[in-house]
C-alpha cells in the first residue's frame, strides 16, 4: 500500500472540510445535481475520448497508484552483479537455470536471449522495443486521469452556467438570487476539487511510478549487455551505479558491507 497516495487524498479532503466548517456549514456544499453534472459529465467525456477497453482498465490503473511494490535500483544492481559473477565463473549457459527461478519477466527474457547466443545489438533492440511499448501502456493510464482532470473543471463551469440561467429566471424574486447563486458556484467547486485533489495527483503519481520502473529496466538492459560482453563484475557495478542518485549509491555500498561483500 502506498501511504503517500492514501495520506495525500485523505489530507486533501480533511483540510477542505475543515476549512468549510470554520467558515460555514457543510450541508451548504452538498448538492446532488451538481455532483451528477460534474462527475457524470467527466466520466461521459472521458469515455468518449478513449477506446472502451482502455477506459474499463481504469480500475487496474487506480490500483497501481495505491498498491505498488517498488523495485529499488540498488537491489537490481545486486542481482545483476550476482548474475555477472555466475557468468564469469560458470559461463553464460549457467544463467539459464538461474533465470527459471526469477519472477521478473523482463529480466528473465533478457537472460534467455543472452543464453541463446543472440547478437548483442538484437538483444538491445528487443528489450528497448519492449520498454517503448511499456511506456506507451503507462501513458495510456496516465492520460485517462489527466483527461479527467481537464474535463472536471470544465463541467464545473457548465454546471455554474446552468445555475446562473436558473438564477436569471428568478430575478424578479430577490430572495431566490442568493440561494441560486450559491448552487451555481458549488458546481465549480466540485469540478476543482475532483481535478486538483483526485485526478491530477493520481496522474502525477502514475507518471512517477512509470519513470521509476523504466529506469530499473534500462538498468537491467545495460547490465545484461555488459554481462554478455564479458565485462568484469566490478566494472559493471560502477557502470550501473551511474543510473542511481548519490544517496542510493551510499545505501548500496552500506548494504554490501553488511552482507560482507
Amino acid at each position: 500500500m502506498d501511504i503517500s497516495t492514501v495520506l495525500g487524498l485523505l489530507l486533501g479532503v480533511v483540510f477542505i472540510i475543515g476549512g468549510i466548517l470554520t467558515s460555514g456549514q457543510i450541508d451548504s456544499y452538498v448538492h446532488i445535481p451538481s455532483i451528477i453534472i460534474v462527475l457524470g459529465g467527466t466520466i461521459a467525456s472521458t469515455l468518449a475520448s478513449f477506446p472502451l477497453k482502455n477506459f474499463l482498465n481504469t480500475s487496474k490503473v487506480i490500483k497501481k497508484a495505491f498498491v505498488y511494490k517498488e523495485i529499488l535500483p540498488d537491489e537490481v544492481i545486486g542481482e545483476i552483479i550476482n548474475l555477472a559473477n555466475i557468468a564469469r565463473k560458470e559461463g553464460l549457459l549457467a544463467l539459464e537455470e538461474y533465470a527459471e527461478e526469477l519472477q521478473d519477466d523482463f529480466l528473465q527474457k533478457g537472460i534467455m536471449l543472452i543464453v541463446d547466443g543472440t547478437d548483442p545489438e538484437l538483444v538491445r533492440n528487443i528489450l528497448e522495443t519492449e520498454l517503448i511499448f511499456l511506456e506507451e501502456r503507462h501513458m495510456d493510464g496516465q492520460s485517462i486521469f489527466e483527461t479527467m482532470g481537464t474535463y472536471a473543471p470544465a463541467f464545473g463551469m457548465i454546471g455554474t452556467l446552468i445555475g446562473l440561467i436558473n438564477m436569471l429566471k428568478h430575478l424578479d424574486d430577490p430572495s431566490m438570487i442568493g440561494p441560486n447563486m450559491s448552487v451555481a458556484l458549488v458546481t465549480t467547486f466540485y469540478g476543482s476539487i475532483l481535478a486538483n485533489v483526485v485526478f491530477l495527483p493520481l496522474a502525477r503519481k502514475l507518471k512517477i511510478r512509470s519513470k521509476s520502473e523504466v529506469l530499473v529496466k534500462e538498468l537491467i538492459v545495460e547490465g545484461l549487455l555488459s554481462i554478455q560482453a564479458g565485462e568484469n563484475p566490478r566494472i559493471i557495478e560502477e557502470k550501473l551505479k551511474t543510473f542511481i542518485p548519490p544517496e542510493l549509491r551510499k545505501n548500496y555500498r552500506e548494504h554490501l558491507e553488511r552482507e560482507g561483500v
